[in-house]
């Protein structure tokens, strides 16, 4: 204090004798001279980082300019689309197989179906279900809803049975508009479905060809195809909805540890999704490359938001697959191309061809690029930047790489880390709660230091609004108090990050899949990624498996085998060469093929409890690591027993 006081006396004199300008200079210089002293590290990492910095301080303002002008004229997403098909009426918009969609199409589209679900009945705040497999129109379905102020659930095509229905009852669908393909899967539950639900079968028709009129498809579903083929444009008009803030759609998780929860998407946070990505490397004039299914947030908000919001070209496949991406790049002229999950392993592991170069793509764009394949895949094919992003589909803690920094998932500024307020916070290996100060408030993880993932909750701000899932008990569990401050909130991830000196971020893993072993914890994508590089880029899961009488949890690897080429003689020996003891899976098992999510992640629940007992693991492979000679051994019955027994040691 008495100190504070004599700096204040001192610059207070200077003023006096020399005046206030020479009083500012002299003032700076003493604070540099002090930094440089007493504090060499700071400058170092500031200078280091204060161009990546300032260079998301500019994009993050032009969020912040964007959302809040949309805000004060309260418009939704069907009004910020009439926008850019006002600018760019001719312009493609969706280019898919070889149908090309203009805005001014997609648009007159959407007005149809606001004319077709209006005459049945939907209104402000129904909720229309799309159960739709990718396609030109399946953007413009849910926009004609959202015009008339519907919500839309984007239902994973993939489900079936059980899951199928949670999804469908979970969001309160009034109407539920399905593929024809989807048919089959529909009459197997409707039985259980509400007799109040509405049913429409869509067909997908080429754009500009028609057949005949037809309201029924004999089963007394409407044909919602036929409907709009015989129903003019709606007039436009601003949507009637409940503006900028209000619910767009209901995207669900993945599933990967359970039935789905359906997560909250405003145009708010659809708009700052778009935004976020666009601001970094994209303009209106690319072409974007999406191979991901809509029904999730990264291909139907980040890709679809390119056209909607900013007028980009955006190219739409009804499924990815790994041999055509490059080539579909070439073909489409695409200049930007997105990814996710383990799409650029796939890739990765096609055959070289000099198609791998013969592309205009100049960004790729997502999350999922490991960092074991990362300078690899943009050497390979040749990608000038990477884009590599992070964030939950229900949360508000969203990050970017901006600057291509390899393996990085995007960072906090360690100069002004207040602007954008995330954080890792520590938290309690065994329970997974925050570990907390003397006064109650949560302990940051330092520099290097392993720790769950957080973002500030701010109402009223787009980037740090947090909606949650339509469950609010779901919701709640996700939110955690006195984070930064006494009295906050903040969105709780579940994500185990480290932040590096510079403020770099990297994914470790899963707060639940993280497991420990002979006293050390395990992160399991960290292993998965030393397995799929050393076996070829296969796919392969790791998970922990509890051993009867032996502290922690031994790890376990499903790796995929279709044509029986696995070595695991080779596999025991690399990985003795690249994991420590410790991470070493001390189970494998090997499989004809893996469950994957909508957005290439690979599911692990069903694996963990079947764990390594013969008896329930039926059509699969199972060893075990012998740790005398190296190597894994077949585990049938009898060795089983012996490992329960303590014979065989682990």
């Amino acid at each position: 204090m008495i100190a504070a006081i004599g700096v204040v006396a001192a610059v207070y004199a200077v003023w006096l004798y020399l005046g206030l300008l020479q009083t500012i200079v002299v003032s700076l210089i003493l604070a540099g001279i002090y930094l440089i002293l007493f504090h060499t590290r700071w400058c170092y990492v500031a200078i280091k980082t204060a161009p990546r910095d300032l260079r998301a301080l500019w994009c993050y303002l032009k969020i912040l300019w964007i959302t809040r002008s949309l805000s004060r004229k309260n418009w939704t997403l069907p009004d910020i689309f009439h926008e850019t098909v006002q600018r760019n009426p001719n312009k493609p918009c969706f280019l898919f197989q070889d149908e090309v969609w203009t805005f001014k199409e997609v648009e007159d589209y959407s007005l149809r179906v606001t004319a077709v679900l209006k005459k049945h009945g939907v209104k402000k705040g129904s909720i229309v279900g799309l159960l739709v497999n990718n396609s030109p129109q399946m953007p413009a379905l849910w926009l004609g809803n959202a015009r008339l102020g519907g919500i839309t659930p984007l239902i994973n095509t993939n489900q079936r049975g059980n899951a199928l229905l949670h999804s469908i009852s979970v969001a309160k669908c009034d109407v539920l508009i399905f593929s024809d393909e989807y048919q089959s899967a529909m009459q197997d539950i409707s039985s259980q479905l509400d007799p109040a639900l509405k049913l429409f079968k869509f067909s997908h028709r080429p754009l500009n060809t028609t057949k005949a009129e037809k309201n029924a498809s004999g089963d007394g579903i409407s044909d919602l195809t036929s409907l709009l083929e015989i129903t003019p444009p709606a007039p436009w008009s601003l949507a009637d909805a409940d503006g900028f803030q209000g619910k767009l759609l209901y995207i669900y998780t993945s599933g990967t540890t359970g039935l789905p929860k359906a997560a909250v998407i405003s145009n708010s946070r659809f708009v700052f999704m778009a935004c976020g990505l666009h601001n970094m490397r994209l303009n209106s004039s690319d072409i974007v490359y999406c191979p991901l299914p809509l029904y999730h947030t990264a291909g139907g908000v980040v890709s679809v938001g390119q056209a909607l919001v900013f007028g980009c070209t955006v190219v739409l496949k009804s499924k990815f697959s790994a041999s055509q991406y490059f080539p579909d790049c070439a073909k489409y002229k695409a200049t930007a191309a997105h990814y996710i999950g383990e799409m650029c392993r796939y890739v990765l592991a096609t055959p070289p061809s000099p198609a791998d170069k013969q592309h205009n793509v100049r960004v790729i764009y997502g999350n999922g690029l490991r960092p074991q394949i990362w300078t690899e895949f943009v050497t390979r094919f040749n990608i000038k930047y990477v884009t590599e992003f992070y964030g939950a589909t229900e949360g508000n803690a969203n990050i970017a790489n901006t600057d291509g920094t390899p393996g990085a998932i995007g960072f906090v500024s360690r100069i002004f880390p207040k602007v954008y307020p995330i954080a890792i916070i520590k938290v309690d290996q065994e329970t997974g709660e925050p570990i907390r100060d003397a006064s109650g408030l949560c302990q940051f993880a330092q520099a290097d230091e392993p720790g769950v993932f957080v973002g500030k909750i701010s109402p009223n701000n787009p980037t740090r609004e947090y909606l949650g899932y339509v469950d609010k008990a779901a919701s709640d569990k996700k939110v955690v108090r006195d984070v930064f401050t006494h009295g906050d909130a903040a969105f709780i991830s579940g994500d185990i990050l480290v932040a590096d000196e510079l403020g770099y971020l990297y994914f470790r893993d899963r707060t639940g899949d993280t497991f420990r072993w002979r006293g050390e914890n395990v992160s399991t994508s960290e292993v998965e990624a030393a397995i799929s590089t050393v076996a070829d880029h296969r796919d392969a899961v790791v998970y922990g498996v509890m051993v009867p009488n032996t502290e922690g949890r031994a790890g376990m690897c499903g790796i995929v085998d279709r044509d029986g080429t696995l070595d695991l003689q080779r596999l025991a020996r690399d990985l003795a060469r690249d994991l420590p003891p410790y991470a070493r899976p001390v189970f494998l098992r090997v499989m004809a093929s893996m469950d994957m999510t909508g957005t290439f992640k690979m599911k692990k629940t069903d694996l963990q409890r079947e764990g390594f007992n013969p008896s329930l693991v039926k059509d699969d492979k199972l060893y075990y690591l012998d740790l005398k000679q190296g190597k894994y051994l077949p585990l049938g019955s009898e060795e089983y027993e012996k490992i329960l027994k303590g014979t065989i040691r682990l």
